[in-house]
């Protein structure tokens, strides 16, 4: 602000000087009078913003009474507009000039701020640091996870095969009996075949043995009758036999001797009968004693079998029903595998979708902060260089801190005082630059 200051007092000596060109700047044939010269040892404005003061040492001053008289100066007003113009220039030159003082001002504290954030930004990104292993002990608890999953997936899948081999022994098992059980019926079958054909054979048998003591009986009856009858002729019939009586014929003995054969031959061939049918009997009882026996071992087996069959059922049943609970399981955990999986990939995108939106924040910040750091060693350039312009401007105003002021008549080249005249001596010039920064644009008002 003592800059703005320093710079709205050198207007103001810029006014005066001004005013006293406009005082001494009139030409011969506008008025006669001797003059008058002053002369200011020094003009300082403090930093408070008020004139202290203005010490004017004053060697002679002599008034002429010719000056109380009405002066026809014919100043043109084009000038004074344009005097104004550049006083009100001048001022709008020194308000943009304290606004620009306040931007760099605002600027600086806008510096510290980003400077503090950054710090803040760079102690968070060291506290940051800390999130990885974080992520990284969770990722690795999600692996663990996973691994256990399919470690129990292995073995459920280990359980499933062994199950299903056993489902398989169980089947081959079941067919084998099932086979065993059709080839028993078979035999089953053919047994009772050959049994109700021994039975039949023994029927027949038992027939025919009938028929043959029906047949002997016949036959003993047969024979007795005929012996009878023979017997009975034989009382009856004389027969005149001329015969060697050196012989004696005895007839019943032959008889009883031929009576005796044919009984013998009789029994023999009853008992042979007998005999025969006695001993095919008892083979045919044999066989079915046998076949009764076996009949039963296989009706037995049959039912060991049904009752082996059933049991077997009910085990494949039971397989069956663990079978489809171990799937339902297996389902079950390849499903919450497949979600934990699922879960932890979409926490592992998260994590790493929210450190890579972290790491480009960090970066875009970098990037501010250098922006920031690029403007502001820009503007501490700029700064710097008005600080040299304006300390620059400051010795040049304290250099020509004094003004002379004087005032030459046109008519006389000497005052009475014994004072020379001065109308084609120049006034002193003061020149004023400013130079202001806008948009990057620079551009300078004389």
């Amino acid at each position: 602000m003592s800059l703005s200051r320093t710079k709205r007092i050198s207007s103001s000596n810029s006014v005066r000087s001004s005013s006293s060109r406009r005082l001494s700047g009139f030409g011969p044939g506008q008025g006669g009078f001797s003059g008058v010269s002053l002369s200011s040892s020094s003009l300082y404005a403090g930093t408070n913003g008020h004139h202290h003061g203005l010490g004017a040492s004053l060697t002679s001053l002599s008034v002429n009474k010719s000056l109380l008289a009405p002066l026809n100066l014919e100043i043109d007003p084009s000038l004074s507009m344009s005097r104004a113009h550049e006083k009100e220039q001048i001022k709008s030159l020194n308000n943009r000039f304290a606004s620009f003082i306040d931007k760099v001002r605002y600027l600086e504290q806008q510096n510290k701020m980003l400077d503090t954030k950054l710090e803040l930004l760079k102690g968070q990104g060291v506290g940051r640091s800390n999130v990885e292993p974080l992520f990284e002990a969770f990722m690795a608890g999600l692996r663990r996870q996973m691994d256990l999953v399919n470690n129990d997936k292995i073995k459920l899948d280990g359980e499933l095969r062994n199950m299903q081999g056993l489902v398989e022994d169980y089947k081959h098992k079941y067919e084998e009996e099932i086979n065993k059980r059709n080839n028993l019926e078979n035999d089953f079958v053919i047994l009772k075949k050959d049994v109700d054909s021994a039975y039949l054979v023994k029927a027949d048998l038992e027939d025919k043995v009938g028929a043959l003591t029906d047949e002997i009986n016949f036959l003993r009856n047969v024979y007795e009758e005929e012996l009878r009858e023979l017997q009975a002729s034989i009382k009856d019939t004389s027969v005149v036999v001329q015969m060697d009586n050196s012989r004696s014929l005895n007839m019943e003995q032959i008889v009883a001797e031929v009576k005796a054969q044919y009984e013998d031959i009789a029994a023999r061939s009853r008992e042979e009968a007998e005999a025969w049918y006695k001993s095919k009997f008892d083979q045919m009882s044999v066989q079915a004693s046998q076949f009764g026996d076996e009949l039963r071992i296989v009706k037995g087996e049959v039912a060991e079998v049904n009752r082996l069959i059933s049991r077997l059922q009910s085990e494949i049943e039971a397989v069956k029903a663990q079978r489809g609970s171990l799937e339902n399981q297996l389902a079950e955990a390849e499903e919450r595998g497949e979600l934990a999986v699922k879960e932890a990939k979409a926490r592992t995108r998260d994590l790493e979708d929210a450190l890579q939106r972290a790491k480009q924040d960090m970066a875009r910040q970098l990037r501010e902060y250098q922006d920031l750091m690029n403007l502001k060693l820009a503007l501490d350039i700029e700064i710097a260089t008005y600080r040299k312009l304006l300390e620059g401007e400051e010795d040049r105003l304290g250099q020509q801190s004094i003004l002379n002021i004087q005032a030459v008549s046109s008519y006389s080249a000497k005052s009475p005082n014994g004072y020379h005249s001065s109308s084609s001596s120049p006034a002193p010039k003061l020149l004023i630059k400013t130079t202001e920064m806008r948009d990057n644009s620079r551009y300078s008002t004389h």
